[in-house]
């Protein structure tokens, strides 16, 4: 059994995973989705919450299991995920990133994302930086966001979605390679994104290089519009994750 962490992206909060929760989990997995600071359940003024304080809310998910987790990333949730590997590199299996921002060290989520020409989020964004959050307009929410998805699924959005912390996006990552580094990466694509386009997916992750990069033909939340293949993806890494501890579990017991 795996235990995987589901990292949700801007606005959003671990509600957006309620498809794919109960999916995983049929297939023996356990699964948990925090809400980050200023999201979903725990939400608070946004303006003085920083990257630490979501890496320090992953590590609060990590703390409640044994072995290590896979972490699986949508969107801007992908510098959490970085940023979280680098802190407990032995306390991860793996890094999913779902259309995420899978960022070289140094870099900030301002910089990639504003420079994205195929996506809608740059030319609809609210920012405030006075009261240190960003949102998207209300009208962009559905051709942006939820292009493919079903009536019900965009209702629910409008009603949860909140405005998201600005600190993080300004914040430079700090990735090493002997931490950050020595966590297996994987990377699904989603062709049809208006929000990270697919060209700037492909150019994430060619540039950081990942164990499997595979697609899926759908919009930026596919975890509403095409749970199951995507839970069949993720369910993939858990497999090869046990293949690997099965091959090495003579070695550590000889070792023992």
């Amino acid at each position: 059994m795996e235990t995987f962490v589901l990292i949700h992206g801007s606005w959003h909060g671990g509600w957006c995973w309620h498809k794919v929760v109960p999916r995983i989990e049929a297939a023996g997995h356990r699964v948990l989705a925090p809400d980050m600071p200023a999201h979903g359940k725990d939400w608070r003024k946004p303006g003085g919450v920083t990257l630490d304080n979501y890496v320090a809310r992953v590590g609060e998910a990590l703390d409640t299991i044994t072995g290590p987790a896979v972490l699986v990333a949508h969107s801007r949730g992908g510098i959490v995920a970085s940023q979280a590997a680098e802190r407990y590199p032995d306390r991860i299996g793996a890094l999913v990133y779902l259309a995420a921002f899978l960022l070289p060290d140094g870099a900030r989520v301002m910089e990639y994302g504003g420079s994205d020409k195929d996506s809608m989020i740059v030319p609809n964004l609210v920012v405030n930086p006075e009261e240190g959050w960003d949102m998207l307009k209300r009208e962009a929410f559905r051709p942006a966001l939820y292009a493919d998805c079903c009536d019900d699924d965009v209702a629910l959005c409008e009603m949860l979605l909140t405005p998201e912390p600005l600190q993080p996006t300004l914040t430079p990552l700090r990735l090493t390679a002997e931490r950050y580094g020595t966590v297996p990466r994987y990377y699904i694509e989603l062709l049809q994104d208006r929000a990270v386009s697919v060209t700037l997916q492909r150019r994430m992750h060619t540039a950081m290089p990942c164990k499997r990069v595979v697609s899926i033909d759908a919009g930026h939340s596919a975890y509403f519009s095409k749970p199951d293949i995507l839970t069949e993806h993720l369910l993939a890494v858990a497999s090869e994750l046990r293949e690997v501890r099965d091959e090495f579990a003579p070695i550590v017991a000889a070792c023992d």
